[in-house]
């Protein structure tokens, strides 16, 4: 079929939905013009735009005006505070949004526009049915270019587009899939022309995102807008969510009581991330990364504490190419070794389909509505923007005429970036290799509501819309979407990367909708179930590092506020024989790197404070507070599906605080104190909640093992140091050790007299009933390991060293150090600090080795698969 008949069809077809927009659709001849008086007040049309509010002739259009009726209600200052509101509870929440390049990375906040996107319910009817339709077709084509290929053999799609692109998988044809359901998640964006008719502007096949985003945006403005949401009977999005669990399980090999499903990310740096964990729990489907995956006898199995679990079906959120470096992608770092071969048995099923980009690619636009003549019968109901592919030599005629008039885009994914150096180099580029090459017409996008500095402006706006497929009724489409903003008015093209900004999108009813909940009522017959060992093993490590972080910033911030406020000015020279312990631990923690090689620093005081001050603050410093607070928040980040928002609040004020203000680069020792002092409050929250908020299962085990192997480590440091030091009989010495480890008021409580070395080091060191003692963390560590999965034999060396640390520490008597400090360095206190500190990061390296990576099928795992 040749491009101009594409062509012609295109057109035809996308005159059938004029009728669905409004008669007061603005045209490309309206004049900008602004409406005086309320929140309309600077509210300018754009000329050659379609306006979702206001007809040309500056009438609000009738599916907003109730909206805008209730803004006005409110007036620009209430607006204002619930735009806060809202911006507060995305931050509170971490919803986030990855930039590439931005300095904030993981913990950019996600861009919301408060003011909701509104489709009249008559309008969206007619975008549905274009909707499953597009989706329906697609997936045939799909169907047969990975089946007979009989579309290329008659000549309907050039094998040039199918064969020449790079997201045709040629290991995934023949292979078969449930339902023949190539396309179970498919996203579209869609803008409006200036005519006020919907086009189809791209297609996303290979992985469909923000579904999770579009469910997050609801949530905070149905929050900050409760009443304009419940009066316009707004369709809910857990009817679609529930859709999307019944259809995954209905794909599983296995009975879908038994399925196991599972979301494949590509890891915390994806732009996406939050999407992805917020997804998996709201689904209630594990997180996993293809680290956590392994393939045995062509099944597919989950890697966790208690062995291998076998996985039944797979959400996958890493590009298809880059799932199986055996049979794909060599070089790929983030998919499982034979997993291809585990589709192609049947045992394991990805959604969406590997090789489901190739739809993706923008060449497809201009064979569509032929194909869906051909294959549906009926002619396409939702166009596309008009597309050449330069493979067809009528289509590269046009483009070339019109290259000035035209977008020109690479035609597949990975194919090479357009050339630099004009019109000329561009079109001999083209004429060179035509099927790399693309042009579509240029989309001025219609622009709608948004709110800015206290008042409704109108800015470019598109339409991303969702859709999963649905074995009774071929698909079904999410009600309402993902409204994104061009961060310009008058842009044509929107991107969050470059700075856009999203909107809720609303789909009134006339009449209150149903309540849809994703929890199933299961009547009387529950299978109870307290915790498990199904711990991935990816997220055992992280737990136990973020314990292991969370106590080392503790430590980190005791020692420094200790140091600064024992520091003076006047008098530093007097002052280092009571820091060097702390200094020295600090050195040896890696805060203080080389201070004891630095003896410039202990004659000058500025330096000294400088030094100090960066330990707390440098970001790009290895070691510093807020080097250490930064590696707790992404450690957050990589268990956000099993933590609460509470705790990443918590953990977030604790980065915002140590972050020095632009305005303010340089921060005083006093302030730095009270720094200090919240971050440790901060901590302390943290840590309450984590011992008070998290079941006893296997990811608290993990996170308190971190952080009492942590603090015995500190601890052990701090009292080697002590007792080296030549004045450690300085009562304020052992003061600030009392200080540091927490323990002055119950040495007070005990002693009613200076502080001794016996003493604080009997309370820091030996006493098995102080929470903050070195034994107290061994022996809680050795609970701890009664408790871990008894089917590693590699779990012994960690225990043994536990065993022989405690018993050492139960051996050795405080009141030896009663005697002349001369004897101290040969003492039996002192060699068990040693043997102490030596055995402890034997400890650690022997339980990475036996519970985070595993190799073992569990017995669960093997009886369920047979």
């Amino acid at each position: 079929m040749s491009e101009a008949e594409n062509r012609r069809q295109d057109s035809q077809q996308s005159r059938m939905l004029q009728s669905q927009s409004q008669s007061s659709a603005g045209g490309p001849g309206d004049e900008k013009k602004s409406l005086p008086g309320g929140l309309l007040a600077g509210y300018r049309r754009t000329a050659g735009a379609f306006d979702e509010l206001l007809s040309k002739k500056g009438e609000v259009t009738p599916h907003y005006a109730k909206l805008l009726e209730e803004l006005e209600a409110f007036g620009p200052a209430e607006v204002e505070r619930r735009a806060d509101a809202g911006h507060r509870f995305v931050r509170e929440h971490g919803i986030t949004y990855n930039v590439y390049g931005d300095p904030r990375g993981m913990e950019r906040p996600w861009q919301l526009d408060p003011i909701p996107f509104l489709i009249a319910p008559e309008e969206w009817r007619a975008l549905e049915a274009g909707l499953i339709q597009r989706a329906t077709l697609l997936n045939k084509i799909l169907a047969d270019c990975y089946g007979p290929q009989e579309l290329i053999r008659s000549r309907w799609l050039s094998p040039a587009l199918v064969f020449g692109q790079p997201d045709f998988l040629r290991p995934c044809h023949g292979i078969r899939v449930p339902e023949d359901s190539f396309l179970h998640f498919y996203a579209v964006d869609l803008a409006r022309s200036p005519d006020g008719r919907w086009w189809v502007v791209s297609d996303r096949t290979q992985i469909p995102t923000g579904a999770g985003y579009a469910l997050a945006n609801r949530l905070v403005t149905s929050r900050i807008l409760p009443e304009p949401f419940r009066d316009h009977h707004v369709h809910r999005l857990a009817g679609f969510f529930l859709a999307v669990q019944n259809s995954l399980a209905r794909l599983a090999p296995r009975q879908a009581d038994k399925a196991r499903v599972v979301m494949l990310t590509p890891g915390p740096h994806n732009e996406t991330y939050f999407e992805q964990a917020y997804l998996a729990r709201y689904l209630g489907y594990m997180l996993v990364e293809g680290q956590d995956l392994t393939v045995r006898d062509n099944h597919v199995f989950l890697k966790t504490l208690s062995g291998l679990e076998r996985v039944d079906v797979i959400l996958r959120r890493v590009d298809d190419d880059f799932c199986d470096p055996l049979e794909l992608r060599n070089d790929s770092m983030l998919g499982v070794p034979g997993l291809v071969e585990a589709v192609r048995m049947g045992t394991v099923v990805i959604s969406n389909a590997l090789g489901a980009g190739l739809v993706q690619s923008p060449a497809f636009m201009s064979f569509l509505p032929g194909l869906c003549r051909h294959l549906l019968g009926e002619p396409l109901k939702l166009p596309s923007v008009a597309t050449w592919w330069c493979g067809q030599k009528e289509a590269r005629a046009h483009v070339l005429e019109n290259l000035d008039k035209l977008i020109v885009k690479p035609a597949f994914r990975t194919s090479q970036n357009l050339p630099e150096g004009g019109r000329e180099k561009l079109k001999r580029r083209i004429e060179f290799d035509p099927d790399l090459f693309v042009a579509q017409e240029r989309v001025e996008l219609s622009t709608a509501p948004s709110w800015e500095k206290n008042r409704l402006v109108a800015q470019p706006v598109s339409l991303r819309v969702f859709l999963v497929a649905d074995g009774a009724c071929g698909y079904r489409v999410m009600p309402g979407g993902l409204a994104r903003i061009a961060p310009e008015s008058g842009g044509s093209f929107i991107s969050m990367q470059r700075g856009g900004s999203s909107k809720d999108a609303w789909v009134p009813s006339a009449t209150p909708v149903e309540e849809v909940s994703l929890l199933h009522a299961t009547g009387q017959n529950v299978e109870l179930r307290r915790t498990g060992n199904n711990l991935p093993s990816r997220l055992a490590d992280n737990f136990f590092w973020l314990g292991r972080y969370s106590e080392r910033a503790d430590a980190t911030s005791r020692l420094l506020r200790s140091a600064l406020l024992r520091f003076n000015p006047e008098r530093i020279g007097g002052a280092m024989e009571l820091l060097a312990p702390l200094l020295q631990t600090l050195e040896s923690q890696g805060q203080l790197p080389g201070i004891s090689a630095k003896p410039e620093l202990w004659n000058n005081a500025e330096a000294f404070e400088a030094e100090l001050l960066a330990a707390i603050f440098d970001p790009a410093r290895p070691g510093s507070l807020r080097q250490t607070a930064d590696h707790l928040q992404r450690l957050a980040m990589l268990v956000r599906d099993r933590t609460s928002n509470d705790m990443w609040r918590v953990l977030s004020q604790i980065d915002d605080r140590l972050a020095v203000p632009p305005n303010r680069p340089v921060m005083l020792a006093g302030d730095a104190v009270g720094v200090l002092n919240q971050t440790l409050l901060g901590l302390a929250a943290f840590h309450g909640l984590a011992r008070e908020n998290m079941t006893r299962a296997q990811a608290w085990r993990f996170l308190d093992m971190g952080l009492r192997l942590e603090r015995a480590v500190y601890l052990g440091t701090l009292l080697d140091a002590t007792l080296r030091a030549p004045d450690a009989e300085n009562s304020s010495l052992l003061e600030a050790l009392l200080e540091v480890a927490d323990c002055g008021i119950t040495f007070r409580s005990r002693y009613n007299l200076l502080p001794t070395v016996p003493a604080v080091f009997d309370l820091v060191l030996l006493d098995d009933k102080n929470p903050r003692s070195v034994l107290f963390q061994v022996e809680q560590l050795a609970k701890h390991f009664e408790r871990l999965p008894k089917e590693r034999g590699d779990a012994a060396p960690g225990k043994s060293v536990l065993e022989n640390c405690r018993a050492r520490l139960e051996q050795t008597d405080a009141r030896e150090l009663a005697g002349s400090p001369l004897k101290w360095a040969d003492s039996a206190v002192a060699a068990t600090l040693k043997q102490v500190l030596k055995a402890l990061p034997q400890l650690s390296d022997a339980i990475a080795a036996s519970y985070f990576a595993h190799s073992e099928i569990s017995r669960t795992g093997r009886g369920e698969e047979q």
